[in-house]
């Protein structure tokens, strides 16, 4: 069964970090792009991050991550990971990984969705 397993949340004080690990199994879809949505409550879900999983260096990050999180992957391990320094509290959110086609920070271009890690950060 395709399915995206996400695993890394947790509870941290701010300035600490995670490492938020998504593995795609049985995914054969034709995908080039893997990414990170948070969902905040009462808020929207955004993008975090994506990266072309067929274009090596091609990232997007939304502004306010940049500089403190880094996405990337292990081809051979089918595994995508979002390492997340200098945490802050309003980064506290349930983060989704998802799989599709690139720009897949697009929700629109989203085939597949994991089934969600919460990240808490207090002050």
């Amino acid at each position: 069964q395709v399915q995206l397993v996400e695993s890394g949340g947790g509870s941290v004080q701010a300035g600490g970090s995670l490492r938020l690990s998504c593995a795609a199994s049985g995914y054969t879809y034709s995908s080039n792009c893997m990414g990170w949505f948070r969902q905040a409550p009462g808020k929207e879900r955004e993008a975090v991050a994506a990266i072309h999983t067929d274009g090596g260096d091609i990232t997007y990050y939304t502004d306010s991550v940049k500089g403190r999180f880094t996405i990337s992957q292990d081809n051979a391990k089918n595994t995508v990971y979002l390492q997340m320094n200098s945490l802050k509290p309003e980064d506290t959110a349930m983060y989704y990984c998802a799989a599709g086609r690139f720009p897949c920070y697009f929700s629109d271009y989203v085939g597949l969705w994991g089934q969600g890690t919460q990240v808490t950060v207090s002050s």
